[in-house]
């Protein structure tokens, strides 16, 4: 910022960031519980609807590598709106999809617009936002995703007690992330709201020369060798990093299994989305004093409670399929869940800042999220596959096994890397 730039204030980012944020994760959520559902109605089997409902985390994995690229090349602004753009197009294809394998390419098209939006925020926020500002900056930011992911799913239940039709929901999506776009269109200049940021040319051919911000070019160190940088740090990343992707694998886990359980036992749409909104709605309630339980008592005390409390549900629910009380069961471990994972808030983002090098930590920062990631989009396939193989009870138990697995890693690795385990 110049020396002559007003003091920032954080209310400065509510419009083009966490308006937005708000709003795009509101619309992707509020799809999440009912994507087994619709993928139902169109002929899939459980197996298959799995896979479907996998396609968004498999898109925000393959959008991990280009995004950093395609942030550095046409700025923070129009990178959020050219991926609100393309979720609308995948929407759209979803909308008509004839079958379960073009509506898994609509979700795909959401999963890729997802990775790239969430990439550029995070470049607006280092641009924008000064350093001792920063931290506050990206906590709240975190907040109004979890307020999305609460909103969403409490909205689309509302939509389903009136309508009856899971697929309405994309509308819901459809508009949640237009009103994004709009915001978008519509915000002010960002030099003129914050001041003039610092920047440096980079030539990107011998004809071309870019003006780069500081958040254009952290995203793409963030993406700029990234099997070099995994090799280089092999050691630590196969270590704390298959962990910290273990946390991530149960998180994306669950997002597949329950709505693909709440189909197989009879639950409707609207009681689905219901019944994780409210997880959420926990989850949300936590995410503040995960951060303050980490600081105070170091990485473990937070890590370990969370994931157990994502790992023993899955365990015990994978023997209450045909029970008597299959529903309530159900609701039980969604919101169970809901609390293991808001104690869990941070986690990653808090490891990897810990191991990353201090003088040069994106390409390692970028690294550790691809690493985490590629969990992420293995765990819903591996639910899916599972299912198709076994049954359903099988692959939440196969989750939950996952999850001590991690909770072993985590007790083992984490003390020997980070000082304040």
């Amino acid at each position: 910022m110049s020396p002559t730039a007003p003091a920032f204030q954080l209310r400065a980012v509510v419009v083009p960031i966490y308006l937005p944020t708000l709003l795009f994760s509101a619309g992707e959520s509020a799809l999440i519980p009912v994507l087994p559902a619709i993928a139902s109605r169109l002929g899939a089997d459980l197996s298959v609807a799995g896979l479907v409902a996998s396609m968004l985390v498999v898109g925000i994995l393959i959008g991990d590598i280009p995004g950093g690229w395609i942030v550095s090349r046409i700025g923070e602004r129009l990178s959020m709106l050219w991926s609100s753009l393309l979720a609308l197009l995948g929407i759209g294809i979803s909308i008509v999809a004839p079958n379960p394998g073009v509506l898994g390419l609509g979700i795909l098209a959401i999963g890729l617009a997802t990775s790239v939006f969430a990439l550029a925020r995070h470049a607006f926020l280092t641009t924008f936002v000064p350093l001792p500002h920063r931290a506050r900056a990206l906590s709240t930011l975190g907040g109004m995703f979890r307020a999305g992911a609460v909103l969403g799913p409490l909205l689309t239940a509302a939509l389903m007690s009136v309508t009856h039709d899971p697929a309405t929901a994309f509308w819901l999506t459809a508009a949640f992330t237009l009103g994004a776009s709009l915001v978008l269109i519509f915000m002010p200049d960002p030099e003129k709201s914050f001041g003039q940021v610092r920047t440096h040319l980079v030539k990107v051919s011998p004809h071309r020369t870019l003006r780069e911000t500081a958040g254009e070019e952290e995203a793409l160190d963030e993406v700029r060798g990234i099997f070099k940088t995994i090799t280089r740090n092999f050691s630590v990343l196969i270590r704390v990093g298959t962990a910290a992707g273990l946390v991530v694998a149960l998180r994306t886990g669950r997002t597949v299994l329950l709505p693909l359980w709440a189909v197989s036992i009879g639950v409707s749409s609207a009681d689905t989305a219901l019944v994780l909104g409210l997880a959420s709605a926990i989850d949300f309630a936590l995410f503040f004093w995960s951060g303050q339980v980490m600081d105070r008592f170091g990485r473990l005390a937070a890590i370990v409670p969370s994931m157990l409390g994502m790992a023993i549900p899955l365990v015990i629910l994978a023997f209450t399929h045909d029970g008597p009380s299959a529903a309530v069961w159900f609701v039980v471990t969604a919101l169970v869940m809901g609390f293991g994972n808001g104690l869990g808030s941070g986690i990653n983002l808090t490891l990897a800042s810990d191991l990353a090098p201090p003088k040069n930590p994106a390409p390692f920062l970028g690294a550790f999220r691809f690493m985490t990631d590629a969990f992420g989009a293995a765990a819903p396939l591996m639910v899916s596959g599972v299912i198709g193989l076994a049954t359903i009870s099988a692959a939440a138990a196969t989750l939950g096994v996952l999850g001590f697995v991690g909770v072993g890693m985590m007790l083992r690795w984490v003390p020997r890397y980070i000082s304040r385990s």
